[in-house]
């Protein structure tokens, strides 16, 4: 009965999202519902779904090892050795489980069941980049464990209609070139992505080009602009992800199903002061960069909680002095700010303020606002009706406690929602560590998220 009533309140969403014959979701005004009458059908898909968590835990262990640290940190950049060889390890596997394998101009990685059906596949996957002394499951389990679920669905007898295609995308991770996404951006022609990507250069200056050709990419004849998809590619796309919060773990629920993505900016601010030595200069007489940077660090705290909402969340996550000497008085600082909600209109009007701020702290300090630059200032993504009803079904059919949220994280699901309708599936992570070397996802709720997603897909794809 229970069963029945969640899945009437879906279908409820469902219609009203997308009008009851529009065939369209209002979020995605290029992007087509999950098409054919067929693959609406929902209902209890008879499939055993065995996942080999050992095996999982023993690849995620094996891909942790291509690391510029050593264990248990991970730190894995783009196009760097050790991203390289992970690179390898992701085709090698998805090769394993009977994957047409291909790559992309800047190193996005498909691996491919054909369906019967010569319609837009659904599509999964995850990343597998790192930041500097991150964990080892942060958008590993989404690849490795899309691939699992392949293989699960292949040994139950399932037969696609829809082909199912497992996706590695470059560089999820800002760490190289300042913003993150870029594989989905680029598959997405996300705003101004192509012209970005061309000016975009490391802390060695060295470009995005000359790095993706050193890794192999970017080969003679392939322009940025060849990464771009078309709609019609994908009817569909789900990620499976651990949480990176600790809702899940301390509610006691086992698999979370993504309602909502928060929309992120980030910022890069600049301040110039005088400088001097640390003994002799009075403080009545200093124009302290440092401290513009530290006022305007406490302003963002300050213009987040004032907005009222939980949802809304800001973070100077780099702060730089120059010259960095204890005797002497900052000259210059640099300061890179996060600041995300669910609320689009919200987060820009705390990005106003920190804008304002940043220009009073400037005048009243008497140093120079050098540079305030909006790096990305993305729109929010609803999930698609279609997958969260899926993924719904898919935790009931299992027997596994699930609730709906929202992600407050952004990950390459928001810019894979430009292209079709997208989901996400959450599993627990330990206290809700990620970023960080502790991270921490049980093998038993890695299965169930596999398992979990393993049938989404089938539901998704329909079966010949």
């Amino acid at each position: 009965m229970l069963a029945k009533a969640v899945h009437f309140f879906l279908v409820s969403l469902l219609l009203q999202w997308n009008g009851a014959s529009a065939g369209k979701f209002e979020a995605y005004p290029s992007a087509h519902l999950l098409t054919g009458s067929a693959t609406m059908n929902f209902g209890s898909s008879g499939l055993s779904i065995e996942v080999d968590a050992d095996a999982l835990s023993k690849q995620i262990d094996e891909l942790a090892a291509f690391s510029d640290t050593p264990a248990p940190s991970v730190s894995r950049v783009i196009y760097t050795k050790n991203d390289i060889a992970a690179r390898k390890y992701i085709k090698d596997a998805m090769r394993s489980a009977g994957l047409k394998v291909r790559e992309d101009a800047i190193g996005n990685i498909f691996g491919r069941w054909e369906g019967t059906e010569l319609t837009g596949a659904i599509g999964t996957g995850s990343h597998v980049d790192a930041i500097p002394h991150a964990g080892k499951y942060d958008g590993v389990v989404g690849v490795l464990g899309a691939i699992e679920a392949i293989r699960a669905l292949r040994k139950s007898g399932f037969t696609p209609r829809k082909s199912l295609e497992v996706i590695m995308f470059t560089s999820e991770e800002p760490t190289r070139f300042g913003f993150g996404c870029l594989g989905s951006r680029a598959m997405a022609a996300s705003k101004n992505i192509y012209d970005i990507l061309e000016r975009a250069v490391d802390k060695d200056n060295i470009s995005f080009s000359e790095a993706a050709k050193s890794a192999g990419y970017l080969k003679e004849g392939q322009q940025l602009k060849d990464v771009a998809v078309a709609n019609a590619a994908y009817s569909g796309f789900v990620e499976l992800h651990i949480e990176q919060g600790p809702t899940l773990e301390n509610e006691g629920v086992e698999i979370g199903i993504v309602t909502a993505i928060a929309a992120p900016a980030s910022l890069q601010v600049d301040f110039k002061g005088d400088g001097g030595h640390a003994g002799a200069v009075l403080m009545p007489f200093r124009n302290d960069a440092g401290l513009a940077a530290a006022e305007l660090s406490l302003a963002v705290e300050t213009h987040v909680l004032a907005s009222g909402s939980m949802d809304t969340v800001g973070t100077t996550g780099v702060l730089e002095l120059h010259p960095g000497a204890v005797n002497s008085i900052p000259r210059e600082s640099h300061l890179e700010i996060d600041v995300r909600d669910i609320d689009g209109n919200r987060r820009d009007i705390v990005v106003e303020k920190i804008h304002h701020s940043a220009k009073e702290i400037s005048k009243r300090r008497n140093v120079i606002l050098g540079n305030f630059k909006v790096v990305n200032q993305d729109p929010p993504a609803r999930s698609g009706a279609a997958i969260v009803l899926a993924a719904t079904l898919a935790s009931q059919e299992l027997g596994f406690s699930h609730k709906l949220m929202i992600s407050r994280a952004y990950h390459d699901s928001l810019f894979m929602s430009r292209i079709t309708p997208t989901g996400m599936i959450f599993i627990p992570c330990y206290k809700g560590y990620s970023h960080r070397p502790d991270e921490y996802a049980s093998k038993e709720d890695i299965s169930r998220g596999v398992q979990v997603l393993a049938l989404t897909l089938a539901k998704l794809s329909g079966t010949s």
